[in-house]
């Protein structure tokens, strides 16, 4: 034990080094080495960036570009990747596990999948009918790196073709009969949940699929749930389903109108939903009709807008505007890209004091 008045030796006091001082030849010097480790890298670096590809991959017959059937390409990255990707995907068939048809045509099967792929919860199907086609699925589940389960859940539910209790149910027996999801604790299993409600319209998300890949057009749900079931580590955002006939190559359902044709300044065109911000949307547009096009329209019925009735009032405007519904996404974001329109996120409170300013806004 030392005693409590050991003072221990100061190694780097100037009393047992001294250390020489920094002069203008150190200075100079410490700036050619700076100068000249900077142009030896940016020579390395050009160096290896003028390599031919076959230098740096030895297998001279793969390709910098995939391919698709439309005639459209997509360049792969070479350095790290390479330009082949290795990747088998299993898909799940419907009559292979106890439970899938229902959660894909209802608990009497009579929901089809052409019903599904309609508005703006059509993901679900889309990405299924994708990945039965591609060149990536495999049909072994042991040389499987991921596995997709299928579930058409928030069309069959919205057709009423099961209850929020029927779901959490079924996708509990479901998935108690997936060794391979047991195997990895569902960490290599993908799972499409469309609307924005997310992974909460499977109730018992948190004990089952909480370590799965989620695919979802919203990541927050703390507005009305305790906690979300988005993890940035391992869950994708995707877009919502998008009209095809505005989506495809060629001629689309409407096509963008020149600014200076465009009737109003700006629109909304969904249903109020009791929501304060759509509902002062449907007061201005009644106070300033030249300026802003936001009609009541509901979900069924005469006020309903058909889909090519849609984007013909969509493209009317300069401004399209997109208030927070039911929870944050909103398909009008996306939809607004397809006529050049400039979409506005707006959040209105519930002060009268408010809404004049939107409306001073409008003259």
């Amino acid at each position: 034990m030392g005693s409590p008045n050991f003072k221990p030796t100061r190694i780097f006091s100037p009393h047992h080094h001294n250390s020489p001082p920094c002069t203008r030849t150190h200075q100079i010097g410490a700036l050619l080495l700076v100068a000249s480790t900077f142009f030896l890298v940016r020579l390395f670096d050009h160096l290896f960036s003028t390599c031919p590809p076959s230098s740096l991959n030895h297998d001279h017959t793969s390709q910098n570009f995939v391919h698709f059937s439309d005639g459209g390409s997509l360049s792969w990255p070479q350095i790290g990747y390479g330009s082949h990707l290795s990747l088998k995907i299993y898909v799940y068939e419907e009559d292979e596990i106890d439970g899938l048809k229902e959660l894909l045509r209802g608990r009497e099967g009579k929901i089809s999948a052409d019903a599904c792929v309609k508005g703006q919860w059509g993901t679900q199907v889309k990405i299924h009918r994708l990945l039965l086609q591609s060149r990536f699925r495999t049909r072994k589940k042991e040389e499987a790196n991921l596995f997709f389960v299928p579930a058409y859940v928030k069309c069959v539910r919205m057709m009423g073709g099961l209850n929020d209790k029927e779901i959490n149910s079924t996708y509990v027996k479901a998935l108690s009969q997936m060794p391979y999801f047991r195997r990895s604790g569902g960490r290599d299993h993908i799972f499409v949940f469309p609307s924005g409600a997310g992974a909460h319209l499977f109730r018992s998300w948190a004990t089952y699929i909480n370590r799965s890949i989620i695919l979802t057009p919203e990541g927050d749900r703390t507005d009305k749930k305790d906690t979300s079931s988005f993890n940035t580590w391992k869950d994708i955002i995707i877009p919502g389903n998008v009209e095809d006939g505005m989506t495809k190559r060629g001629a689309v359902t409407a096509q963008p109108l020149p600014l200076s044709k465009r009737k109003y300044l700006a629109n909304y065109l969904g249903r109020a939903q009791g929501k304060a911000g759509r509902l002062k949307l449907i007061e201005l547009a009644k106070q300033y009709p030249d300026k802003l096009e936001c009609p009541e329209l509901k979900f069924s019925g005469p006020e309903k807008l058909g889909r090519m009735e849609y984007f013909h009032h969509l493209r009317n405007a300069k401004f399209c505007v997109a208030p927070r519904g039911e929870s944050s996404w909103t398909l009008r974001f996306y939809e607004s890209f397809f006529v050049v329109c400039l979409s506005l996120s707006l959040s209105l409170s519930h002060t009268h004091t408010h809404t004049h300013t939107h409306g001073d806004q409008l003259k």
